[in-house]
């Protein structure tokens, strides 16, 4: 059996629909982001919308291509955070086996890189005298710099596209040649395709992954910045901090902070495991995540709102209600895995791994998307109910959800047969229990 064998093109509706998303979602995520800004942001049910405002302020490509401050003000950024990954002490562990039967080592320390990065951040404060001009550069050019990513994006999967076909440099892979493996959903032949969704699976500078980088590091927490960045305009402008603003940095605090301290977790997930590093997660790790992630934030520095404890202390319900489901189902399942929960129902299959179907995942097949999607809406809540577009973010992760559930249910379909019709019928819900 081949190494990489080739696979077809048939996600987003082949090339055709690939094309039309590697253009149409930078556009979508621009506009976004040009509707909520301090001269001019959505009011209501967009009765103030106004189409010529998406392209005020929006310079020719050429423009953005010599802003060297932007430019600077990113790379530095990046390169910092790479170079952190490197550097800094961490746990060592292994990946999934690959088709080679090899399994990649990985470096896991994103807790001394957030905590080198709040040690930056407290010396800032102290030594501008709270002024930190850092913050308010990135609050001035939110829109610049969300095209700066996508640029940016862009590059790095031509790069990544160029290095999969170069043989691997340094020794052999696990089956005695030096061919890069490939992601399967990547490999088609078809350049367009397989660009966007990346046609080797764990491209790699050295000792950096630089999938497992993306995913964790410069997105994830340059939302963290720009939503701090929010707080710390109103204070700047106001000399108080805005509850409403604080209770949304709390809550996307704790969900950046909950990802950190669990990120081996990422390991055996779908884009570290199987899907290749394209434009489809360079562009959604380094500029969706951050640019429309950070949108609550972003409304609420031009249109804050003051809560009362009641108020506040109903989304923290929504919020600890979701996240508890998210926890105790995932956790559940990766004791069932390991074999400490023996008595609970599930399948046999022929593949030898078995189907669990009992407890939490009696109620739905992907009980935690329920609980992740419940934390989704509670930040959106914390904007209360001054237009719909700050449940963008509900929306789309909806979207982003049953888009997982549905490739997952492919993929096990085609794995499993008989015994996934078999999981199918004893859990007919897919993600929400009783509703769908």
């Amino acid at each position: 059996m081949a190494l990489n064998p080739k696979t077809r093109p048939i996600e987003f509706g082949g090339p055709a629909g690939v094309l039309g998303l590697a253009l149409g979602l930078p556009i979508f995520t621009v506009f976004l982001n040009q509707m909520v800004r301090p001269d001019y942001y959505i009011r209501g049910f967009f009765c103030n919308f106004d189409f010529a405002q998406l392209w005020n302020g929006i310079k020719p490509w050429h423009y953005y291509l010599t802003r060297y401050d932007l430019w600077t003000y990113y790379t530095v950024w990046f390169v910092s955070l790479a170079v952190m990954s490197v550097i800094l002490p961490g746990k060592h562990m292994q990946g999934l086996p690959l088709r080679d039967g090899t399994k990649l080592p990985y470096k896991i320390n994103g807790i001394a890189i957030s905590s080198a990065l709040a040690l930056v951040l407290s010396a800032r404060w102290t030594l501008t005298g709270g002024q930190m001009p850092e913050l308010q550069f990135l609050y001035d050019n939110h829109t610049d710099i969300c095209i700066i990513t996508i640029l940016f994006s862009l590059v790095l999967s031509i790069l990544c596209y160029l290095a999969s076909f170069v043989p691997l440099l340094r020794g052999n892979n696990g089956v005695g040649t030096r061919e890069r493996i490939l992601a399967a959903p990547g490999h088609t032949g078809n350049c367009i395709y397989d660009w966007f969704l990346g046609r080797e699976l764990n491209p790699r500078l050295g000792p950096l992954d630089v999938k497992l980088f993306c995913e964790l590091r410069p997105g994830m927490l340059l939302w963290l910045l720009i939503n701090l960045s929010c707080l710390h305009h109103v204070y700047l402008q106001t000399g108080q901090f805005n509850n409403s603003l604080i209770l949304v940095n709390f809550l996307q605090g704790l969900y950046i902070l909950d990802g950190v301290l669990n990120e081996e977790g990422v390991l055996s997930m779908m884009d570290i495991a199987t899907d290749g590093f394209g434009f489809m997660l360079a562009f959604g790790d380094l500029t969706l995540v951050p640019f429309t992630y950070s949108l609550q934030c972003r409304y609420l520095s031009v249109s804050p709102l003051v809560f009362s404890p009641y108020h506040i202390a109903a989304i923290i319900a929504v919020m600890t209600l979701g996240f508890y489901i998210f926890k105790a189902s995932n956790h559940e399942k990766a004791m069932f895995r390991a074999g400490k929960l023996p008595h609970l129902k599930s399948i046999k299959t022929a593949t030898g791994t078995s189907l669990l179907c009992d407890s939490w995942w009696s109620l739905s097949q992907h009980t935690n998307y329920f609980g992740d999607w419940l934390v989704s809406l509670s930040w959106c809540l914390a904007t209360g109910f001054q237009t719909p577009l700050t449940y963008y973010y509900s929306a789309y992760f909806a979207t982003l959800l049953l888009h997982r559930q549905q490739r997952d249910s492919h993929k096990c379909r085609s794995k499993y047969g008989a015994s996934w019709q078999e999981y199918e019928s004893k859990v007919p819900y897919k993600i929400v229990p009783y509703v769908y």
